[in-house]
């Protein structure tokens, strides 16, 4: 997993609307990245929610937020209508960008050992370091959380 002093990746994918993005060519911004795995489903649902209803005070912060999971553009759009999210989600059907930031590897669920992607928000400066890794999410205050890291 990329650590504090690490730069994000530098890969191209597309939002919520099909636009191309790359968190690199976002330098100038401070950004909160979240990854999750999947639209709508209960964990990854509290954790959008919660940042939606702190996303003023992270904003107020100087900070843009965005998410980015495997699930299509068309989800991420309807995700985003349903729940009123203010922010970007990222498209990343074949986890390349999840797999760059470290956040894929062993999980277990009733005993059994698989593959997955590991919940983790990575805070970045305005020159495009992580400066922060949130590796234990508290989905339900998610954004209170980030807002004690950054003080």
């Amino acid at each position: 997993m990329l650590t504090s002093g690490s730069p994000v990746p530098d890969l191209q994918l597309t939002d919520q609307d099909g636009n191309p993005i790359s968190l690199a060519a976002l330098k100038g911004q401070k950004l909160i990245v979240f990854i999750y795995a999947q639209n709508g489903t209960g964990t990854c649902l509290k954790e959008a929610c919660s940042l939606r209803d702190g996303y003023d005070a992270l904003a107020a912060k100087g900070y843009r937020v965005i998410g980015i999971s495997p699930d299509s553009e068309k989800s991420h759009r309807n995700f985003i209508a349903k729940q009123q999210l203010p922010f970007t989600l990222i498209s990343d059907p074949d986890n390349a960008l999840v797999q760059a930031f470290g956040a894929w590897g062993e999980k277990s669920m009733y005993g059994k050992t698989y593959m997955g992607m590991l919940r983790t928000t990575f805070l970045v400066d305005e020159n495009g370091i992580i400066t922060h890794v949130i590796d234990k999410v508290k989905s339900n205050d998610h954004a209170n959380q980030i807002l004690e890291v950054l003080g």
